[in-house]
């Protein structure tokens, strides 16, 4: 073997931790983190998550702890989902626009608790608080109307925005809910809250664990209105339609099984974009850890790098706490 063969030797910028971390191309801070959490109503403690073991569903009191550690920790910002009580649910989510459902008791909670020090952000969609389990309002025939949906989001929105929300996320797919939303706040005067779109929020097996996180009520499926596993040229055309109706950042969700997707909306997108580390991907690696079979920090830190690297500004994920916590 001659002296200058090889005379490029790359493994030199991996030789040592620190050179490793003097040269990484991608960081994760816990500034683009969100934390996800959920508020259950008429409940005096947290309800354990069988299927995503560590995460609860709180009740206000816990919520608000919870959500101060992770402001403490430097989490960005928090998304809450309600959990309303079985008997408070009805074909058209009606306790989704009450001021007094659960889940603008959190909102309200924790915009008194924290100000602005935190974006607080809120789930805008139907799914948690119907009977029937869908993302919006069904005709006779069974089919989630679109536009009669969207008038529902509306209401969750103004709803919202008086609670305290300083960001909503309309999550149902719904066509023209954007533009709809942000006319209904402008024409309430809340110009100042913003919009995260679920540009592309894709039907996915990985989402059953949420299910059970929100006491999901679903018949059948979400087919004919979240987008096809298939679609990839689809995004694209999601993220144009809602930047023309006024979105302020994008999402991508699942995010791990569709990296192609988030890099192309990232490319694309002239506002920030977020992707969403679902319940199924928290679950898969928690199970995975805990059999042994792989090394749970790892996969977190991992995961999280891969997400940022595909070109998400902002990664919502159940480990925000304990990433920024130990990690960051």
């Amino acid at each position: 073997m001659t002296a200058s063969f090889p005379n490029v030797r790359p493994r030199r910028l991996r030789a040592t931790p620190a050179i490793r971390r003097l040269v990484a191309e991608t960081t994760v801070a816990p500034r683009q983190l969100v934390l996800p959490m959920f508020v259950r109503d008429k409940v005096s403690e947290p309800v354990p998550i069988a299927s995503m073991p560590g995460v609860v569903q709180h009740t206000v009191d816990s919520l608000r702890a919870a959500a101060d550690e992770a402001v403490r920790a430097g989490v960005g910002g928090v998304m809450l989902f309600g959990v309303p009580d079985e008997a408070d649910k009805d074909p058209a989510g009606t306790v989704a626009s009450e001021p007094d459902g659960i889940l603008n008791r959190g909102l309200a909670a924790l915009r008194a608790d924290l100000g602005d020090a935190t974006v607080i952000m809120a789930d805008t969609c139907l799914d948690e608080f119907t009977s029937h389990g869908h993302c919006g309002v069904l005709t006779d025939s069974g089919e989630v109307d679109n536009d009669a949906t969207v008038e529902r989001y509306c209401a969750m929105a103004l709803a919202q925005a008086e609670a305290g929300a300083h960001m909503l996320g309309p999550s149902g797919m719904m066509d023209g809910q954007i533009g709809a939303i942000r006319s209904a706040l402008d024409g309430a005067g809340r110009a100042d809250v913003s919009l995260l779109a679920y540009t592309a929020k894709y039907s996915s097996a990985f989402y059953g664990p949420f299910r059970e996180a929100v006491g999901s009520s679903l018949e059948g499926d979400r087919r004919t209105y979240q987008q096809d596993a298939a679609n990839r040229r689809e995004a694209r055309r999601e993220l144009e339609l809602d930047l023309a109706e006024g979105a302020d950042l994008v999402m991508v969700k699942p995010a791990m099984s569709y990296l192609d997707v988030l890099a192309d909306v990232a490319a694309a997108s002239p506002v920030p974009v977020a992707a969403y580390q679902i319940s199924g991907e928290y679950a898969m690696i928690t199970a995975a850890a805990q059999n042994g079979w792989i090394d749970r920090d790892a996969a977190i830190v991992e995961s999280i790098t891969a997400i940022r690297r595909a070109g998400a500004d902002v990664v919502l994920t159940y480990w925000a706490t304990e990433f920024a916590q130990r990690f960051a």
